[in-house]
């Protein structure tokens, strides 16, 4: 039976890029060694970190005066190091979800914050459309999209002071003004790559105002002068980042990606809002393009665990939706096929069938 992977993170990757990974794990361009095994600073994979960082500027359109960095310790490494580097006076938050949450909590053990907007009044259902950035903060941070909930901004907003956006479960799914961004950073675990290794996206110009001493393994600027090999890099997810790039770029890069992803989340929605048992949990106007939640209308609630124990055995992976809002949740980031969508869809009709007479 063929498995339709849904699951939020560790996601889905493109069959090539993992078989490509595979094949290095075994041997790293006829070096007779693993890429798991070789010296990170010798040239093999030193040529895979060098074409990882260019194809990620030119995928994603990265001027001059940023530089691109592989970490580890994953986009919650960032939610301290973002204001260890940053943050003298006071920062500047938008809540819109569990994700922004825990970037605030670790945003106040270096100073005050400011929220300058919450959606969690209706369960963080949706992205608040009106609040003031203050002039006076040092950065203003926004998750972009929230993978729990089921909400994205669209749009590069216009920010007064640095703009810094945790993109883990967006990124390369549509074009970005970097300009517009401080930084731009993430997990690699839904569009671009394996758990193990966070991207980050900074303009150099931004660093170096704190007063504070910051330790050599949070400073960016220590990790840009040694181009993200201060200490050994997370190598086999890099040299998997690197597969996805390639493959994105010969993809069409993320305007084509953006057509794909709309199409995809177009389908699922309409199934969704023309159901006669299931219902969004989003606002429309705030849907994600990559994670679509919705529950079982009130008078069919006690169906849920039916539905998903159905689509399961017709091979649907990673259904089920976070406890935080419950029913369901469909991953469909960049690599998922349309024909995996429509597969759920199908289950989707046929289940309601039955239940509806």
């Amino acid at each position: 039976m063929k498995k339709h992977n849904f699951s939020a993170g560790p996601s889905i990757l493109a069959s090539e890029v993992i078989a490509n990974t595979a094949e290095a794990v075994l041997d790293l361009n006829g070096t007779g060694l693993s890429v798991m095994e070789v010296s990170h600073r010798g040239k093999d994979f030193q040529a895979v970190m060098d074409e990882a960082v260019a194809l990620f500027k030119e995928v994603l359109g990265v001027p001059d005066g940023y530089e691109v960095l592989f970490l580890g310790g994953g986009a919650s490494m960032q939610f301290c190091m973002v204001p260890y580097n940053l943050l003298q006076k006071k920062a500047a938050y938008l809540e819109t979800g569990s994700w922004a949450k825990k970037a605030i909590k670790e945003a106040k053990f270096f100073g005050p914050v400011d929220i300058v907007a919450s959606s969690a009044d209706k369960n963080f259902s949706y992205i608040p459309a009106s609040y003031d950035i203050p002039d006076d903060a040092d950065y203003f941070h926004i998750t972009t999209n929230n993978t729990i909930f089921g909400t994205e901004i669209m749009e590069d907003i216009d920010s007064p002071v640095p703009l810094i956006a945790d993109m883990s479960s967006d990124i390369f799914s549509r074009p970005v003004d970097v300009s517009k961004y401080g930084i731009i950073y993430g997990g690699a675990q839904k569009n671009l790559g394996p758990a193990g290794v966070a991207f980050v996206v900074i303009r150099k110009d931004i660093l170096g105002k704190v007063e504070r001493n910051i330790p050599s393994m949070l400073d960016y600027r220590v990790h840009i002068e040694n181009g993200s090999m201060f200490n050994t890099p997370p190598c086999l997810p890099v040299f998997t980042v690197r597969e996805t790039l390639r493959w994105l770029k010969k993809m069409g890069g993320v305007a084509r990606m953006q057509e794909i992803n709309t199409g995809k989340a177009g389908l699922l929605y309409d199934a969704i809002d023309n159901s006669r048992i299931f219902e969004g949990t989003a606002e429309k106007k705030s849907r994600s393009i990559m994670n679509v939640c919705f529950v079982m209308k009130d008078e069919y609630k006690e169906h849920e665990a039916d539905f998903l124990s159905f689509a399961q055995d017709r091979g649907m992976v990673g259904v089920k939706g976070h406890r935080s809002v419950g029913g369901f949740r469909a991953s469909i980031y960049n690599a998922m096929p349309v024909e995996s969508v429509q597969a759920l869809i199908d289950v989707m009709k046929e289940f309601e069938d039955i239940k509806v007479k």
